[in-house]
């Protein structure tokens, strides 16, 4: 019988790293799917040496990995490595006496340090594992409609694919997830400089955040052909959103045309703690952005029903002194 890879056999595995760059043993599984891209250079130089075909001299400047986590249900627990990797590391605080633990991931405005939290990350399937080490993340995207579960993708770069083995099973888990549902959730929205947010209702029916996070590789001459350092060149943060063509619709397409700034809640919920805390009962997903509509489309039709879509660029907030955050509350102290 042949010795073939199989897709179901497939796996992507995840170990946080102490040091960047210094692969570590696989913690845990990633339940989405996803495969290693390889995007070393390969240069073939012209010569002028009377061979018309050229010759099979060649050389590699450059080494770097990449991995698609392809688009999946986005959970209350593993959306923290996208966050760790992609926004800034963060650290669990306990919600009072309840069983809640809050994760806040700020968008730094000013600071300039590398304090995202780099991977080691091994894919691939029966047949071969591949591997890379100082593995972040350069764009994530959330996205919902009615009646389906919340999706996450994201894009992680690294400094050089290897082949190896996969970390035994006795070292890493699958996790235990719990899906983040549309259904469940709630757009509020107010002036940028309102003391609180507003919930608008019956009105939200699909959104799209797409997140450059501003992480690029940095390639120095050190003795190695991948990147010796990342360096955050600053996000681009936008927010597409569907409505009702009705009051809340009307009344941000104005504040569109007045370059009105705005600040934009979207907050969802799952399974309540065991105990409840000093600020959450339940699951949480909250994403908090600043900005103004950039722009709206014409009314659309769903199924005779009239919507309209708006794009809102996230930006720095000088009267709320804020360029926003995300916020999930899960019971994990650490992430796994």
């Amino acid at each position: 019988m042949g010795d073939y890879g199989i897709r179901k056999l497939r796996k992507v595995l995840l170990g946080r790293e102490t040091t960047a760059g210094t692969k570590v043993a696989a913690t845990t599984a990633w339940r989405g799917t996803g495969v290693i891209t390889d995007n070393l250079e390969l240069v073939f130089p012209e010569e002028d040496i009377g061979i018309k075909t050229g010759t099979l001299r060649s050389y590699i400047p450059k080494t770097e990995a990449q991995i698609e986590l392809e688009e999946t249900p986005a959970t209350f627990q593993q959306i923290l490595h996208i966050l760790e990797m992609g926004v800034e590391t963060a650290t669990a605080t306990a919600d009072g006496s309840g069983s809640g633990q809050i994760w806040i991931y700020p968008f730094a405005a000013t600071a300039d340090t590398a304090s995202v939290k780099s991977y080691t990350v091994e894919a691939g399937d029966n047949k071969q594992e591949e591997e890379f080490g100082y593995g972040v993340c350069t764009e994530f995207s959330l996205s919902g409609t009615v009646s389906e579960a919340v999706m996450m993708s994201a894009t992680i770069i690294g400094q050089q694919v290897a082949t190896g083995t996969y970390t035994s099973t006795a070292t890493w888990s699958i996790p235990t997830v719990e899906e983040i549902l549309f259904q469940k959730g709630k757009i509020y929205i107010d002036a940028d400089t309102a003391a609180t947010f507003t919930q608008k209702t019956g009105t939200w029916r699909e959104f799209t955040l797409d997140v450059n996070t501003g992480w690029q590789p940095i390639y120095t001459g050190s003795g190695e052909l991948y990147f010796s350092n990342i360096k955050n060149v600053g996000p681009e943060i936008t927010l597409d959103v569907t409505f009702e063509h009705e009051t809340t619709a009307v009344a941000e397409i104005a504040a569109w045309r007045a370059q009105t700034g705005r600040k934009v809640r979207l907050l969802f919920q799952g399974s309540a703690f065991t105990t409840a805390g000093t600020s959450y009962t339940y699951n949480t997903l909250r994403i908090d952005l600043y900005g103004k509509w950039e722009s709206f489309d014409g009314l659309d039709d769903a199924d005779g029903n009239d919507t309209v879509s708006g794009t809102f660029r996230a930006r720095y907030s000088e009267g709320a002194a804020s360029a926003g955050n995300i916020t999930v509350v899960n019971t994990l102290a650490a992430v796994q």
